[in-house]
C-alpha cells in the first residue's frame, strides 16, 4: 500500500470517488473523522458500502478504522463492518497486548457469525508514547497484525514536539520501523495534515520510505499521487536489484556467501532487500 486514503465515514458521497481514484488502499474512517451524533449513521453507511458490488468487485484494500476499543462504539463498529471484501481493521489509541487481543478475539467472534471463511488483519496505530514504547510487543502479539501505522499528530500535538523537527520524525519513523521489522510486517507512515504543502509531505514520506517504510497516509487525493511516485522503485533501483540478484545465483552456484556487485560487498541480506525490490516491480507490472 503506497498510498492510503482517509476517507470520513460521514461522507458517504465520497466512497465511489475513492474508489475509482489512484489510491491502493481506501480506509473509512469511524473514528476521528465522525462526531458523536453521527457514529451511528455513519457506521450505517460503511456497512452498505462495504456490502456494494463496487466493493465486493474492487482490487484496492479496503480499511475500516473503528473507534478505540474502550468506546462503547467499539462493538457496534466491529458487528457492522466486519464483512466480506474487508481486509484490515484499522485499531486506534492501543497500547497493550492486552488490548490487541480483546480486539483480535471480538473479530473472530464477529467473522464466525458472518461465515467468513478468510481472516481479517490488523493494523495498529502506534499514536502515543507508551504505543511508541510498546510497538514491538504490539506488533508481535497476534498473528493477525499486518501492519503498524505511526501517528504523528495524535503523537506529538499533546507533547509539544514541533512537527517540523526532523530529528524527531525520524526517530519516531525507526522506532516503528524496527518494531515492525522484528515481528515481520510492513511499517506505514503517518497522514500530514497540511493538504496544501505538498513538498512537506514529500519530504517526509521520502525520509519514511528511505527507513523502509512501504507507503503513507493521505488525507487529501492530491496527496495520492506523490505518495504512489515516492514509495513505487525507481528504474535505476530495479536495475540494480536485478543485478544483485543475478550475482546471487553465479555465488550461490558457486558456494559463496558474501561476493562484490559493482565494488560493494553483497551478502544475505542485500539478496533479500533486492528480491523485495524485484517482487514489488513484478507487482507494479513494471518493465524489466
Amino acid at each position: 500500500m503506497k498510498s492510503k486514503l482517509f476517507v470520513p465515514a460521514s461522507r458517504p458521497e465520497l466512497f465511489a470517488k475513492a474508489l475509482a481514484g489512484e489510491a491502493e488502499a481506501i480506509s473509512l474512517d469511524l473514528e476521528d473523522a465522525v462526531a458523536e451524533s453521527r457514529k451511528a449513521q455513519a457506521r450505517a453507511a460503511v456497512t452498505a458500502f462495504l456490502q456494494s458490488d463496487a466493493a465486493l468487485r474492487t482490487r484496492k484494500t479496503l480499511i475500516v478504522r473503528v473507534n478505540a476499543i474502550e468506546t462503547p462504539h467499539f462493538a457496534h463498529d466491529m458487528a457492522a463492518v466486519v464483512r466480506p471484501g474487508l481486509r484490515l481493521i484499522n485499531l486506534p489509541k492501543i497500547e497493550s497486548a492486552a488490548q490487541v487481543h480483546a480486539a483480535a478475539a471480538v473479530l473472530a467472534q464477529v467473522e464466525r457469525a458472518h461465515g467468513l471463511r478468510h481472516p481479517i488483519g490488523l493494523l495498529l496505530n502506534i499514536e502515543t508514547p507508551r504505543a511508541l514504547r510498546m510497538a514491538a510487543d504490539l506488533a508481535l502479539s497476534e498473528p493477525r497484525v499486518r501492519g503498524l501505522q505511526l501517528g504523528l499528530g495524535d503523537l506529538f500535538e499533546p507533547l509539544g514536539i514541533e512537527r517540523r523537527g526532523t530529528a524527531a520524525v525520524a526517530q519516531a519513523l525507526f522506532a516503528v520501523r524496527l518494531a515492525a521489522g522484528e515481528a515481520g510486517i510492513a511499517a506505514y507512515d503517518a497522514a500530514f495534515a497540511d493538504i496544501h504543502d505538498i513538498d512537506g509531505f514529500r519530504a517526509e514520506a521520502e525520509l519514511s520510505r528511505r527507513l523502509g517504510f512501504q507507503g503513507k497516509s493521505c488525507i487529501h487525493p492530491s496527496q495520492v499521487a506523490v505518495a504512489n511516485a515516492v514509495y513505487r522503485p525507481s528504474d535505476s533501483e530495479i536495475a540494480q536489484a536485478r543485478k544483485v540478484l543475478d550475482a546471487a545465483r553465479v555465488a550461490d552456484a558457486q558456494g559463496m556467501g558474501a561476493y562484490l556487485v559493482d565494488a560493494k560487498m553483497v551478502d544475505k541480506p542485500f539478496v533479500a532487500r533486492a528480491q523485495a525490490i524485484v517482487d514489488s516491480a513484478r507487482a507494479l507490472d513494471l518493465p524489466p
